[in-house]
């Protein structure tokens, strides 16, 4: 009897190659899921990496357009701050069509106007950071050229006696030396 019940029990008891077979069946199914879910999270970081990559795609050509447009529009605002400049250089020259006005007159008339114009133009360059080479300021080679020396008495050597044509500056940049003469 004790041997039947072994046999009965060894019926009963898996071989080891059927363990063996659910056991890597088993594993199969599980490295199987493991192996679509991280497929499926691949798509998606592949579907995610190409949005992000066309996003700054766009993003970039955006900038590059608005950094073309800023650079072609860049003298608007000194355009327009220019325009009553010349609106008011043709009402001068409009001054001067009138009839009937004495030359003196309208001589004075026309300077005042032109003197008036000027300030206004000056104002209008001093506010986009272009200004005039002070007659005042001491000689130097980087913003005046020295076209001519002259004997003074009244200044040092080096100095500047006169003054032929201003200097220009834009902002720290020179954008015309001063053409000046110095003291020998």
């Amino acid at each position: 009897m004790s041997q039947e019940k072994n046999n009965e029990t060894e019926e009963n008891l898996p071989n080891d190659e059927e363990v063996i077979e659910e056991l890597v069946e088993e594993e199969a199914g599980e490295v199987e899921n493991d192996l679509e879910r991280l497929q499926s999270e691949l798509d998606q970081l592949k579907d995610k990496y190409a949005r992000v990559h066309a996003d700054f795609d766009n993003i970039k050509k955006r900038l590059e357009r608005e950094k073309y447009q800023a650079l072609e529009y860049a003298q608007e605002k000194f355009a327009k701050d220019l325009i009553p400049v010349v609106d008011s250089l043709e009402m001068a020259i409009k001054a001067t069509e009138a009839e009937g006005a004495d030359s003196d007159e309208l001589l004075a008339k026309v300077k005042e106007g032109v003197e008036l114009t000027m300030k206004q133009f000056l104002t209008v360059l001093e506010k986009h950071g272009i200004t005039a080479v002070g007659e005042e300021e001491p000689f130097d080679p980087n913003v005046h050229h020295a076209v001519q020396q002259v004997d003074s008495p009244d200044h040092e050597s080096g100095e500047i006696v006169s003054t032929f044509q201003k200097g220009y500056k834009y902002k720290d940049r020179t954008l015309r030396d001063a053409m000046v003469a110095i003291a020998n």
